[in-house]
């Protein structure tokens, strides 16, 4: 088994379903509700943070450090 098992969550109406394509009850997209696999050699974290930073500060611009 290659992903990360076979449910699958509607991002429009949070229900689950085992559908892949999309959600049964009201056609929306569907997406793994898994997170991602931790790695504690984190390539991309320190940018994941920053972007994390910059959306609850509400926008703006990347600086170089």
């Amino acid at each position: 088994m290659g992903r990360r098992g076979l449910l699958r969550k509607c991002i429009v109406c949070g229900r689950y379903t085992l559908r892949e394509d999309k959600c049964p009850y009201c056609g929306g997209e569907v997406r793994s509700p898994h997170p991602p696999k931790f790695s504690p050699e984190d390539p991309y974290g320190e940018y994941r943070r920053k972007m994390k930073l910059l959306a609850m500060r509400g926008g703006g611009e990347l600086s170089k450090t």
